[in-house]
């Protein structure tokens, strides 16, 4: 079915890697709008704040102190999702109902984790997309020293650690807590206050827990069986399929791919695609690292033209597991989600409300004509742009006036 068909009827799109369908409505677009309208993000910080339990040398709600940091700090979130040290009891079902059905409808287990912050620059006032490819790799460079510190010694991925690496400790445990291996690290960003990030500051998280989360766990199980079935990795398979196809491309350089996804859900949504087979930040050469931060400097800056604001998203890594059987760990195949909200300008949200919630997810503009727009908005971010042009409109003459320049005829 012709693309040209597809911007105008209605369909659902499969998603392979989540077994899952989407609804596309290509023609609501064309729709007024009378709904919520959001702020739009502005960035209009100091480069320090002394308020921000972030900012190089401040307090934490712990007490502890934030050391003089240059580039990237990670520490133990104080306020962790998961614990590593609990208390000894478990939860048990009574036994309630006819045979005992409470056991099967009411159950519940223990998780315990380690949850971490990671500030991306000392700066106050910086996003992704201000940094360059060349600061944003530091951040990469820490993600990867992070999980390889997590990594069980039995993993395949074990013997690619190039650096020793030990992960900060949580003061709240007085020592209690005792070595565990984790099964799954998400490592991940919320940017903006529309995405619920409770501090401006440039900083993501890294939660590691005992078992892996829903939807990498289903991704990871249609990895495998993709893998079983065609005997080749499914996203290599994609990520060539798109470079050929090209209509959902937005950037790509010589080792990752930048792309709407074909059954992307949110209305600006991209995945990062390695082009080769990839388990995990670990298998990484420096080349590749670069490259990685290169496609993230370039998707958050694009972000940030399309709709000149602040613009908001969750960003995640899925990897291979810390620790797991060998073809869970052979079938993995690192790829970067980001699921941004904003749906057709910087003040209109998209929601997942309604038929979402009660039926599949649904979207209007479609996957090629998001990305035909983010293709358009490359270049240098717009806010630098907008300085400059307001720097050489501005002169001061000798007499110490300012005087505005008029430009050429």
């Amino acid at each position: 079915m012709p693309n040209e068909i597809l911007n105008e009827i209605s369909h659902r799109r499969y998603n392979p890697l989540r077994d899952t369908w989407v609804l596309v409505s290509p023609h609501r677009t064309k729709r007024p709008w009378q709904g919520q309208q959001e702020s739009p993000g502005v960035i209009d910080l100091p480069q320090y704040d002394e308020k921000c339990y972030l900012c190089p040398k401040n307090k934490r709600a712990s007490g502890d102190s934030n050391p003089d940091y240059t580039d990237c700090y990670a520490f133990v979130n104080d306020f962790s999702a998961v614990k590593e040290v609990q208390d000894d009891q478990d939860y048990k079902p009574d036994g309630a109902g006819p045979a005992g059905i409470e056991a099967e409808l009411l159950q519940a287990k223990p998780e315990r984790g380690k949850c971490y912050v990671l500030t991306f620059s000392r700066r106050h006032d910086l996003t992704l997309a201000d940094m360059s490819a060349e600061e944003i790799r530091k951040v990469v460079k820490m993600w990867t020293d992070i999980y390889t510190s997590h990594l069980s010694p039995k993993s395949p991925l074990a013997g690619l650690r190039r650096t020793i690496f030990t992960p900060p400790q949580s003061p709240s445990n007085d020592g209690k807590a005792q070595p565990e291996q984790y099964r799954h690290m998400q490592i991940f960003e919320n940017k903006g206050a529309a995405m619920g990030c409770s501090n401006p500051h440039p900083h993501g998280q890294i939660w590691t827990q005992t078992n892996v989360p829903e939807e990498p766990g289903s991704e990871l199980l249609n990895l495998i069986k993709y893998k079983k079935e065609k005997g080749r990795h499914m996203l290599v398979d994609y990520a060539a399929l798109e470079i050929m196809k090209e209509e959902r491309v937005v950037y790509q350089n010589n080792s990752f791919l930048v792309l709407c996804p074909w059954w992307a859900t949110w209305p600006f949504e991209v995945m990062l695609l390695p082009k080769r087979h990839i388990r995990a930040l670990v298998d990484l050469d420096d080349t590749e690292q670069a490259e990685l931060a290169s496609c993230i400097a370039e998707i958050t800056r694009r972000y940030d033209n399309l709709f000149e604001t602040s613009f908001p998203y969750s960003m995640g890594i899925h990897q291979a597991p810390l620790e797991g059987p060998e073809d869970e760990i052979e079938s993995s195949s690192l790829h970067v989600h980001f699921y941004p909200p904003l749906l057709r300008s910087a003040t209109v949200r998209k929601f997942l409300v309604g038929y979402e919630m009660l039926a599949e997810p649904q979207r209007d503009i479609t996957p090629e004509q998001a990305a035909s727009r983010l293709r358009d908005c490359g270049g240098e971010l717009y806010r630098k742009k907008l300085k400059s042009t307001e720097a050489k409109q501005v002169e001061v003459s000798p007499s110490g006036f300012k005087a505005t320049s008029q430009p050429a005829s």
